[in-house]
């Protein structure tokens, strides 16, 4: 049988699609959770009696009575390549610039400025994507005055090694004295992996709560909790904008995390786990749990941005299947 539930929820699985590799979302028995709905990944074993069995990758057969089915969709048997998936470094910088927002923006030719009140340095940077426009020292010039006049310091947010422009703009940026800082990578994946990963560990995504704003308990958890209550209002601007952003929260632990869906994108950010939680799989349900969600809007690719010195977080995504796609840095105005 398939129809539709109503919104976007739809079945459009059978019980001809036994064998077949399936994505399920059930109602929970609300009295054991207090999580809705409960999503399954697996292969589809058998469909008799009212009963689903669905073998997730860990061996693990899970039994979902048909009557609490409200979604379910055919999924690839094979998960897509672990290799980043193809995108150029601008897609990926626009996109990324979406899924973080400045509370302003003006642009110079093709140069974004961004400003939101100095709430991070990504969301108060100039991001220099093609020509702006005027020669090099006129731009840079622009941007200083940009900025001053939101008494904010001057950063460009300069990619590393590509391509010839991104290398004389460094050049001129070093030659006025602009302080090189923030080293970051790029790092992009297959989503369907992450969606998955969590069936090989002893923590249930299921355990993770998603909402639509970032409730107390989440912004608690946050690691820049002060920075974000000294910029309140364009903390909170930036964290909820994006095309579709979740946030996500285990009960009872400092484990939070952060994802923007935009087409084929899913954007990971403020993945956070309080020390006393640390080595117990959270980071990993989070992150399995925001792509589950991810999937099910249509994505199917990830990306996120960590500093080079974080090497607790780039393990971990190494683990998840993300590669460097490329690095960048911000250069700041000297005396600010």
């Amino acid at each position: 049988m398939e129809f539709t539930t109503g919104g976007r929820l739809e079945i459009r699985i059978n019980s001809g699609d036994v064998g077949k590799r399936v994505s399920i979302r059930a109602l929970n028995d609300r009295t054991r959770s207090p999580e809705r709905f409960t999503d399954t990944v697996g292969v589809l074993d058998s469909w008799e009696n009212g009963v689903l069995c669905v073998t997730r990758r860990n061996g693990m057969t899970v039994r979902i009575a048909e009557d609490a089915v409200v979604a379910g969709k055919v999924v690839p048997m094979t998960p897509a390549r672990r290799r980043g998936p193809a995108a150029t470094v601008r897609e990926l910088q626009e996109t990324a610039a979406r899924g973080w927002p400045a509370v302003e923006t003006a642009r110079l030719g093709g140069w974004t400025l961004r400003a939101a009140g100095g709430f991070t340095a990504r969301a108060n940077s100039a991001l220099p994507l093609g020509d702006s426009g005027l020669p090099l020292p006129a731009a840079l010039d622009r941007v200083t005055a940009w900025y001053a006049e939101r008494g904010l310091p001057a950063r460009v947010q300069v990619t590393t090694g590509d391509p010839d422009a991104d290398r004389r703009l460094d050049d001129e940026l070093a030659a006025r004295g602009w302080t090189e800082e923030r080293h970051a990578l790029m790092r992009t994946a297959a989503l369907a992996p992450i969606a998955d990963v969590d069936a090989a560990v002893d923590v249930d995504a299921e355990r993770v709560l998603l909402n639509r704003e970032p409730d107390d308990a989440w912004l608690d958890a946050y690691g820049r909790t002060a920075e974000s209550v000294k910029y309140e209002d364009a903390a909170r601007a930036v964290l909820t904008g994006g095309p579709s952003v979740w946030f996500a929260r285990v009960p009872g632990s400092a484990a939070i995390g952060r994802c923007v869906v935009d087409g084929r994108w899913a954007g990971f950010a403020a993945l956070e786990v309080g020390p006393e939680h640390r080595r117990q799989g959270l980071a990993t349900a989070l992150m399995a749990r925001l792509a589950r969600q991810a999937l099910d809007e249509g994505a199917s690719a990830a990306y996120l941005q960590v500093e080079r010195d974080n090497a607790g977080a780039d393990a971990l995504y190494g683990r998840l299947g993300f590669t460097t796609h490329h690095a960048y840095h911000y250069r700041r105005e000297p005396g600010r």
